[in-house]
This record gives structure tokens, sequence and C-alpha cells, in this order.
């Protein structure tokens, strides 16, 4: 391994385990997006492996944001709202393999685009809210601690 490969995994592990759950969720849609394009790529240029690379690393990552939802935690409706968009997700990837169609991929990577958007503002109201002197209204303790999306079930 060569150097600078090692530090850029030295500094990634070092990013995860310091991250927050907020965080954490966010940097599993980063993942999925990039793996999701690389294996709409591969099957774009007709490489089938690096589709299934890619694909399988995206749906790994559905899986992992799917099961690590705290149904304990506000809306268990929103939950399974949400656990269905990513089960649909991961169909849509499934066919994009069997029908050898970029279509269905590119529509799991809008959505996984849109997922992280939201998720991204929300961390960014959040934390302004949190702010000392921010104008913004502060939320009950509940609120604040509000999220059934973690990374660590």
């Amino acid at each position: 391994m060569t150097a600078t490969k090692a530090q850029a995994e030295s500094y990634l592990a070092t990013k995860v385990l310091t991250a927050s759950p907020a965080e954490l969720r966010l940097m599993l849609l980063d993942g999925a997006i990039k793996f999701a394009r690389q294996g709409r790529d591969a099957l774009a240029a007709k490489d089938y492996e690096g589709m299934f690379k890619g694909f399988t690393r995206t749906r790994e990552i559905l899986v992992e944001l799917s099961t690590t939802m705290r149904r304990d935690v506000g809306d268990p409706t929103l939950v399974e709202r949400t656990q269905a968009l990513y089960t649909f997700m991961m169909t849509r990837l499934l066919d994009a393999s069997h029908d050898k169609d970029v279509a269905p991929a590119d529509e799991v990577i809008k959505l996984i685009e849109y997922d992280r958007e939201t998720w991204a503002l929300l961390m960014d109201q959040l934390a302004s809210e949190q702010r000392p002197g921010s104008d913004q209204p502060q939320p009950n303790a509940q609120a604040k601690s509000y999220t059934p999306f973690t990374a660590h079930g």
C-alpha cells in the first residue's frame, strides 16, 4: 500500500470514528451516490463486473441506512416510508442490472442525491438553531435530539 493511500485510509478511519450519527448518515449517503454512479457508468460501458461491484456496494449502504433507523424516536411512519423508499431503490438497482438499462440507476442516483441534500439542509438548520445567539427560535430539548436516523441502531 502506498503512503498516500495509507494516509487517506487513516484519515477516513479517524473521520468515521469521530463523526456524529448525523454526520455518519451523510457519509453513507455520499458513499451510496459514489458507488451508484460507478455502477451506472460501468453499466453504460458494458463493464458488468464494475456495475455489479458498484450496485452491490450501493445496496449494502441502503441496507445499512434502512436497518439502523430508530423506530422508538419520532414518527414511526417516517421510518417506514423511508425504509420503503430504500427498498424501492434497491429494487430499481436490480432492475438496472437485470435489464442492462441505465435509466433505473439514474432514477436511484437522483433519489439518493435528494435524500442527501435534504439531510444536509436539516443538519445545517439544526446546527444554526443550536448556536448561541442564533436568531432562530430554540426548539425544546426533545425536538433537538430527535432523529430516527442513526448510523448505529
